[in-house]
């Protein structure tokens, strides 16, 4: 594409020198005999010789297992690889490999505020006491390796908490956002039959208080598998709930701290990522694969370690929270944010990494965004001379972002914009401390992910925009989806397009300097703010209110665009779109989902484009309003009705003149 972006940030070499990647390839050079130019030469011998590279990992992290591997791979194929076969661990385990002396037991390992509660500490030393406790509690309630136990729960202490002993005990953990309402909780926990449920009261958010006891009773009476339900009392600390313990209940056990020595595939979690059609998809991700995966990331990638305080905003029902956790692997103290990140402004966040002395700041791209549309100078507004390193994810950060980051955080930061997913625990491209950062370029691909763009017929293209693929396997990708026996699901959502390959989704290209750009999703899921979820959530939703007979949504995420997602209805006859129905259909969507995912528009139509198969066409219209010519997103001759397309194609240039 001969494009000139603007050079922002280039390391010096002092920050060289002193980042652990730097480390990892003199250790490589000196123990392995394996010696690289620089980052990108690295990246290419480590997809090279896959199975050397995760075992490098291993050794230079000093992995502790209590019985050891017989074969680092046996297989580079996709799906079904299986790694370090025979090895015995456990992830809760790696992180108490930092702080363990009495000085370091009284270190913070979580520094966090909320809407609710003010700044406060939790050292290691306590960190461990109370993950023991529970572990205990959960263990008398008969919770054994395999058991799922869920969550409902803020980004609060208490969760990272019960994740770890859960973690600890080899339960499996699932967790889902205290916003999203019933019937999306439902269609996540009820495919994975738990054990346990830990919930909260409610919570406060944007200076509004919601009370979340109703949720928790309908879970409670939706969910039959269900043998405790544990509730915090979050937001009012003196009203239990009828027919659940205490959270506090659970700290009551003086216990020692026990790892339960699991197989590398051992499940860790479930998280959940939705396609278009059925139910959201309950990916399992393993104990070795999720340690392997977080220890490389953090500590090579983004260049965290025990010194760091970091903290990536998030929720609990979306990845980048599993990613924060994982921080502790490093030795990282962690800092948690619960509540509206622009409330009562948008320096809300920027005062807390003042408070916390953070050094890593990160957030989803459309944060930064606002931030800039707000007029928001983040160093006047508070001292945040600590940050040396701010990350981006969930949608693509546009050049103008970059830019305003660097002028108004700091001009001597790494900026961390990555992209991966739910799907992998991961960033197939991202960030480096020892690679130079150019305007909306992320700076390189990740170590040992033999990512590439592919074009239609399967073959890699550089400096051209393709479609994002991996073509060998890693540690963490899903170990499977929950009740999928033969794993068709598994296979139909990633290796279908590509047989034997990872198709991810995404549009990326990979540029001259061994940068990446990811333009947006290449298919129909809808991304909002980084909270991805699938279209028939929203159809179940929308067309069960009798006004409504089709409809069809997509999210035009693009790469320097403003996010826009439209709502196309059908109405019955002799009924009108009038502003009382659109208020039922975003507040429908808004309590059975989430508020992240009312559209911006509620637009009446005649008729949805379908194939001659009965299938909405999302992709076309999505592909059609993204400015592509009608010629090249749909075939006429493949469609029951084509021309309803033509309302599409209108508004498409409506769209571009305004």
């Amino acid at each position: 594409m001969n494009d000139s972006p603007k050079l922002l940030w280039n390391p010096s070499p002092e920050r060289i020198r002193a980042s652990r990647v730097h480390d990892y390839m003199q250790w490589m050079a000196r123990e392995k005999g394996v010696e690289c130019a620089d980052y990108h030469a690295m990246w290419q011998w480590s997809v090279d010789h896959l199975p050397a590279f995760w075992e490098s990992i291993w050794q230079y992290f000093d992995v502790r297992a209590s019985a050891p591997y017989t074969q680092v791979l046996d297989e580079e194929k996709m799906p079904g690889a299986t790694w370090f076969e025979g090895a015995r661990l456990n992830l809760a385990e790696q992180v108490f490999r930092f702080h363990a002396d009495e000085e370091g037991s009284r270190r913070p390992a979580i520094l966090s505020r909320s809407e609710l509660r003010p700044l406060q500490e939790m050292s290691w030393g306590e960190l461990r006491r109370q993950i023991a406790s529970v572990a205990e509690a959960l263990r008398r309630m008969g919770v054994q390796p395999g058991d799922r136990v869920v969550a409902y729960l803020p980004n609060v202490p208490e969760t990272v908490v019960v994740f770890l002993a859960c973690a600890s005990i080899g339960a499996v953990w699932s967790s889902c956002s205290p916003d999203m309402g019933t019937p999306s909780v439902l269609d996540r926990f009820g495919q994975i039959e738990p054990k346990v449920l830990i919930a909260v009261d409610g919570y406060r958010y944007g200076g509004k208080d919601f009370d979340r006891r109703d949720v928790v009773r309908q879970l409670k009476d939706s969910l039959p598998t269900l043998e405790q339900v544990v509730l915090l009392q979050y937001l009012q600390p003196e009203a239990p709930l009828e027919g659940t313990v205490s959270w506090d209940s659970l700290l009551q056990h003086d216990a020692p701290m026990r790892f339960e020595q699991l197989p590398f595939d051992h499940p860790l979690w479930v998280v959940y990522s939705s396609g278009t059609t059925g139910m959201p998809k309950p990916i399992v991700h393993g104990h070795g694969g999720s340690l392997l995966e977080g220890l490389k990331g953090h500590a090579l990638q983004l260049d965290i370690g025990p010194d760091d305080r970091f903290m990536w905003y998030s929720t609990t029902g979306w990845i980048m929270w599993n990613s924060q956790i994982t921080g502790l692997l490093v030795g990282a103290t962690i800092c948690l944010y619960d509540g509206n990140p622009g409330y009562p402004d948008m320096s809300t966040l920027w005062r807390f990494a003042e408070e916390t002395r953070m050094s890593f700041f990160g957030a989803g791209a459309a944060y930064f965004a606002n931030c800039m549309k707000a007029g928001l100078v983040p160093r006047q507004v508070a001292n945040i001379d600590s940050v040396r390193s701010v990350g981006s994810t969930g949608s693509p950060l546009p050049a103008e972002a970059f830019e305003w980051i660097y002028r108004e955080v700091g001009a001597d930061i790494l900026l961390a914009s990555i992209s991966g997913g739910t799907d992998i625990a991961a960033a197939f491209v991202g960030a480096s401390p020892i690679v130079p950062l150019y305007a909306g370029e992320m700076q390189c691909r990740g170590l040992g992910i033999a990512v590439h763009a592919m074009d239609e017929q399967g073959k890699p293209v550089m400096d051209q925009v393709g479609e994002l693929v991996v073509t060998k396997p890693m540690p963490s990708m899903p170990l499977y989806f929950w009740n999928d026996k033969e794993g068709k699901r598994y296979h139909d959502s990633y290796f279908d397009t590509y047989p034997g390959w990872w198709r991810h989704g995404d549009w990326l290209r990979i540029t001259p300097r061994g940068g990446a750009i990811i333009y947006g999703r290449s298919d129909t899921t809808i991304n909002r703010y980084g909270i991805r979820m699938g279209t028939s959530e929203i159809y179940r939703v929308v067309e069960n209110m009798p006004e409504i007979l089709d409809s069809l949504v997509v999210d035009l995420e693009y790469l320097g665009r403003e996010s826009y997602m439209p709502l196309f209805v059908v109405l019955r006859p002799g009924v009108a779109l009038d502003d009382a129905l659109v208020k039922r259909i975003n507040d429908g969507i808004r309590t059975s989902l989430s508020a992240r995912h009312v559209p911006n528009d509620v637009i009446a139509v005649s008729e949805i484009p379908r194939t001659l198969t009965g299938k909405k066409m999302e992709l076309p219209v999505k592909k059609l309003l993204l400015g592509m010519p009608v010629s090249e997103v749909a075939n006429p001759d493949a469609m029951a009705n084509p021309g309803s397309l033509a309302f599409y194609v209108d508004l498409a240039a409506r769209r571009t003149k305004g």
